[in-house]
C-alpha cells in the first residue's frame, strides 16, 4: 500500500483515527489547522530569545515534519516546531560573544550528532537509551537546562518592561490552567496576543518607555509596540533581511568547538522528548511503535541539522500536538501534512513574520519566565513518572554536583581559548558520576532504571 493512501474513515466524535487512516479532506484541513495553532506559540517564541527569525523558524517547521513523517513512514504522527533545548546553550554562545552563523553551526552539530544516534538505536533496539540515558540521568539534564535560563530572563527580557511582563506571565498562568480544552493548549499564542495589546494600552496611556532594549547596552526611550518594520514588509516573499547582530536571516553555519561543546547536552533532552514522544503515540493509538524509535530520533537530528544549514532553528517533537490528539482521537498523519504546508505558506508572508519580530520585549519576559521554569520541571516530572529513588545515594549524590555546576554556570578551565562550563560540564559531570557509581551492583541499576524493587 502507498505511503500516501489513507483510508477514509468518518466516524462518531470519540470514535479514533489511526495514522494510516484520515477523515473527509474538508475536516482533515480542519483538524490541521488546529495542529498549527497548538504548535504556533512556542514555535515563534523560542526563535525570538534564541536571535534567530522566527518567520523562518515557522517555515522549516513546515519542512522537517515533512521530513519527519517521511523518514517515519507515516506511522507516527507528530509536528516538529522549535525546540527549547537549546535556549540556554545559544544564550551562553551570546554572553561569549557568538554571532548567528556560530549558533546555527553548533547547533547543526547537535543536530548530526542527534541523527547518527538515532541510526545506532534503530540497529540496537530502544532499549539502549534507557542503560545510557536512565530517567535519573535525563531528568537532571533537562532541569538544569532549564533553570540554567533563569538569569537571561532576568537580565534581558524582564527588565524591558517589568509591569507588562507581570502582566502578560500572570494570564498564561491563569490561562493555562484556567481555560477550557483547546484554548489551554495555546495559552502561549493567546499570552502573546494579550501582552501586545496590554503594551499597547501603555503606550497610548502612559507614552513611551525609557529601558535597555535586548542586546543593547544603554538605556534608550522608546514605544512598546512599534510596527515600522511590519509596515514595510511585504505580503509574500521569502525571509530575508538581517538578525539583530548584522547576521542575514538565511546564512550558512559557522563551527567552533567551544560552542558545539555548549549546545551538546541538548541532544539528550532531544533524545527524552523524542522517546516520551513516540511511547505517548503508541498508548494511544495502541501500537507497539518501538521500531520506530530509532527513526523518529535520527529525523529529528536531520531535521535540525537542515533547518540549521539555512539559518533556521532547531526542531522537536511537539507536547503541545500530542494535547490535541489526546481531544480528539485523531491520530491521522494526514492532517500533519496539512499542518505542515500551512506554516509553510506563513513562512512565505515576510509581513507575518515582521509582527512576530515586533513582539515587545516585556512580552517576551513575561513569557519566557513561565516556559523555562517548565522545561526545568519537566526534568522533575521525567523523576516522578519513573519514581526515580532519591533515597538511593547513587541517584542523590550521583547526580548533585553536575545539577548545581550546570545551573551555577561553575567554569573547568583548559587553557586560554578552552574551557567547559554551564551546562556543558554539568552534563558530563551528571553521567560521568552516576554511571561511576552505579557499577556497585546489579540491585543500584535496577533502582536507577526507575523500576521498583524490594531487594536489599
Amino acid at each position: 500500500m502507498s505511503m500516501f493512501k489513507w483510508d477514509v474513515v468518518d466516524p462518531e466524535p470519540g470514535q479514533a483515527v489511526g495514522p494510516s487512516q484520515r477523515l473527509p479532506w474538508g475536516k482533515t484541513i480542519g483538524l490541521g489547522a488546529q495542529h498549527v495553532v497548538a504548535m504556533f506559540g512556542a514555535t515563534f517564541v523560542f526563535p525570538l530569545v534564541m536571535g534567530l527569525d522566527a518567520n523562518l523558524a515557522i517555515m522549516f517547521s513546515g519542512i522537517c515534519t515533512i521530513l519527519f513523517l517521511l523518514v517515519c513512514a507515516n506511522r507516527v504522527p507528530s509536528y516538529l516546531g522549535t525546540s527549547a533545548s537549546f535556549v540556554a546553550g545559544v544564550a551562553a554562545i551570546r554572553a561569549q560573544g557568538g554571532d548567528s552563523a556560530q549558533v546555527t553551526g553548533a547547533i547543526l552539530v547537535a543536530g548530526l550528532v542527534l541523527l547518527v544516534i538515532g541510526v545506532l538505536v534503530h540497529f540496537a533496539g530502544a532499549g539502549v537509551i534507557h542503560r545510557v540515558l536512565p530517567p535519573a540521568v535525563t531528568g537532571a539534564v533537562v532541569m538544569l537546562i532549564g533553570f540554567n535560563l533563569a538569569p537571561v530572563v532576568a537580565g534581558t527580557y524582564w527588565p524591558q518592561d517589568q509591569w507588562v511582563a507581570l502582566l502578560t506571565t500572570t494570564f498564561l498562568v491563569a490561562a493555562s490552567v484556567m481555560l477550557p480544552g483547546f484554548l489551554s493548549r495555546v495559552a502561549v499564542a493567546l499570552a502573546l496576543v494579550f501582552g501586545y495589546l496590554v503594551s499597547w494600552a501603555f503606550d497610548g496611556i502612559f507614552g513611551p518607555i525609557t529601558s535597555v532594549l535586548g542586546g543593547a547596552t544603554d538605556a534608550t526611550t522608546h514605544d512598546r509596540v512599534s510596527w515600522a518594520g511590519v509596515q514595510a514588509a511585504d505580503w509574500i516573499g521569502l525571509p530575508s533581511g538581517t538578525l539583530a547582530d548584522g547576521v542575514s536571516v538565511v546564512h550558512g553555519p559557522s563551527f567552533s568547538l567551544s560552542f558545539i561543546l555548549l549546545v551538546l547536552p541538548g541532544v539528550i533532552a532531544l533524545i527524552a522528548e523524542n522517546t516520551g514522544h513516540v511511547k505517548a503515540v503508541a498508548e494511544m493509538t495502541g501500537q507497539d511503535l518501538d521500531r520506530y524509535m530509532g527513526r523518529a530520533i535520527g529525523a529529528d537530528g536531520a531535521a535540525t541539522a537542515l533547518a540549521s544549514l539555512f539559518g533556521g532553528s532547531p526542531t522537536t517533537t511537539y507536547a503541545e500536538n500530542i494535547g490535541v490528539m489526546s481531544a480528539t482521537k485523531v491520530y491521522s498523519t494526514a492532517a500533519y501534512y496539512v499542518a505542515a504546508v500551512v506554516a509553510i505558506l506563513l513562512g512565505l508572508c515576510p509581513k507575518f513574520g515582521a509582527v512576530v519580530n515586533a513582539t515587545p520585549g516585556g512580552v517576551l519576559g513575561g513569557i519566557t519566565v513561565v516556559l523555562y521554569g517548565m522545561i526545568g520541571l519537566v526534568g522533575a516530572k521525567i523523576w516522578v513518572e519513573n519514581r526515580v529513588d532519591f533515597g538511593n545515594p547513587v541517584n542523590l549524590v550521583g547526580l548533585a554536583g553536575g545539577i548545581i555546576a550546570g545551573i551555577g554556570g561553575v567554569s573547568l578551565k583548559f587553557s586560554d581559548n578552552f574551557s567547559l562550563s554551564g551546562i556543558a560540564l554539568g552534563t558530563i559531570m551528571v553521567i560521568v558520576y552516576f554511571h561511576l557509581v552505579n557499577r556497585r551492583g546489579p540491585v543500584v541499576a535496577e533502582r536507577t532504571s526507575g523500576e521498583v524493587t524490594k531487594a536489599l
